[in-house]
């Protein structure tokens, strides 16, 4: 297969590309393959030989899921088709079955793409450097020859109650009170996943965009870009919510905005998270990545807990969580993981603890977060440069004598007015700025300082 195309679409943690010209079904099918001699192979404690698939609700993900199961198949390994899932329910497969899984999504991104997030037994994280890139080099290669025995394909289609189970294990549902509140699906998994996990809880749920419709007929399912929470701001403030939720295409990131319609930094329902969960694990270690606001470490440490920094990317997180048996790791982008959701993120999850705090207070979102809310922040900014070292290498330059700095992922340096974080996308020309200070003044002269700095000819 040609090697220029599948460069393109081994992602630093996933593949991903536009359907049929990136990815099609032999594509999917000599995926299929190849994964269960790189992952399924090296798996020593694997359930059986076999290999658990689940898909999203673009039009393409049904085949392509068929096609990665005929490749894994051809193997001698069973195919068990657990059909439409969340990221996050196929990653409870994975880990509840004990096998490697697979499953086709492409997240956020438009209608014409798809792609497939593996992961080794217990939802292990595989990346292009844990895996990813063996995959796509024996794909390159034509793939692994038949074996002499073709396994089975299973369709399994009762693990939704399972995961909803799994999913209101995390909190004492039974001391819920009435919470009202909006939930957009953006047309996203959400909508499959979201009414079983909340089936028989105490919510006055309003439901905007439960239609599974991998077209997104009424907006991109990002809820990171601001343009993308207007429906849900608009009815939280007219219905006179308590709050909205928001998820994206596969339901694995939660957003979340209060009575006015404000938008939550992640890093705030990162806080408010961490302090519940550390209330019922007294002295337990969580992880929060180093884009995440100051509130965070300063939340966890407060709380009796142990906070450590990790870099960013679910499969650093992942490896530290292990390392540190770790409760919980919050991301500024949405991500939450869970040690006891065999430390894979859940949307869900952080859903259901930010609806206890709101529940608990019998207030609206902007009370439960006010006491978190200490620093202003400035969002991530990209920038796109043709050369990413000179630029950065630039900012160092600048702020060299004016605090301390850092190179653990990317540039992060610290100042009396504040901390900043430069750092290079993993896949595009881009620098990724995030900047945190006191108020939004000091936000904005720190931020304007450094975006004439990296765009300098």
């Amino acid at each position: 297969m040609d090697r220029e195309r599948l460069d393109a679409i081994f992602k630093a943690y996933d593949i991903r590309g536009t359907v049929p010209d990136q990815i099609d079904e032999e594509l999917a099918e000599a995926t299929g393959a190849a994964a269960v001699q790189v992952i399924g192979q090296r798996a020593t404690t694997r359930a059986r030989d076999a290999f658990v698939i689940g898909y999203d609700m673009r039009p393409s993900s049904p085949t392509l899921a068929d096609a990665f199961a005929r490749g894994v198949t051809s193997q001698g390994w069973d195919a068990i088709i657990i059909g439409l899932a969340s990221t996050d329910m196929l990653y409870y497969a994975s880990g509840d079955l004990g096998l490697p899984g697979a499953m086709f999504t492409a997240s956020h991104n438009p209608a014409q793409y798809n792609g497939i997030k593996l992961c080794g037994v217990g939802a292990q994280p595989v990346s292009i450097d844990s895996g990813g890139r063996e995959i796509r080099d024996l794909v390159a290669d034509g793939g692994p020859s038949p074996a002499a025995t073709v396994g089975s394909v299973e369709r399994r289609d009762d693990l939704l109650q399972a995961f909803a189970d799994h999913v209101r294990s995390f909190i004492d549902t039974d001391a819920l009170e009435p919470v009202r509140f909006a939930v957009d699906a953006g047309n996203g998994m959400g909508g499959h996943v979201v009414p079983a996990v909340f089936e028989g809880l105490p919510f006055d749920v309003l439901e905007l965009y439960y239609e599974l419709d991998g077209t997104f007929p009424n907006h991109p399912a990002n809820p990171i870009e601001p343009e993308n929470l207007r429906d849900l701001q608009k009815v939280v403030v007219e219905q006179g919510l308590q709050l909205g939720i928001a998820f994206d295409g596969d339901a694995d990131r939660m957003f979340a905005v209060d009575e006015q319609g404000t938008p939550v930094p992640s890093a705030l329902i990162g806080a408010v998270v961490a302090d519940r969960i550390l209330a019922r694990n007294p002295g337990a270690t969580v992880l929060y990545n180093l884009i995440c606001s100051d509130v965070v470490p300063e939340t966890i440490e407060a709380a009796g807990g142990t906070a450590v920094r990790t870099r960013v990317g679910h499969s650093f997180i992942k490896e530290t969580m292990a390392e540190t048996d770790a409760i919980f790791a919050a991301e500024h982008s949405g991500h939450y993981y869970f040690r006891d959701n065999f430390r894979a993120d859940s949307g869900l999850i952080a859903a259901l603890f930010l609806l206890e705090a709101v529940s608990d207070a019998g207030a609206p979102l902007s009370e439960v977060v006010a006491p978190y809310a200490r620093y202003a922040q400035s969002g991530e900014i990209n920038f796109e440069v043709g050369d990413q070292s000179a630029a950065a290498e630039r900012v160092r330059a600048a702020f060299a004598d004016r605090g301390t700095s850092d190179t653990e992922d990317g540039l992060t340096v610290r100042t009396d007015a504040g901390w900043f974080n430069l750092r290079p996308s993993n896949t595009e020309p881009l620098l990724r700025l995030n900047v945190e200070a006191a108020d939004e003044d000091a936000v904005a002269a720190l931020r304007d300082e450094i975006a004439a700095l990296i765009t300098a000819d």
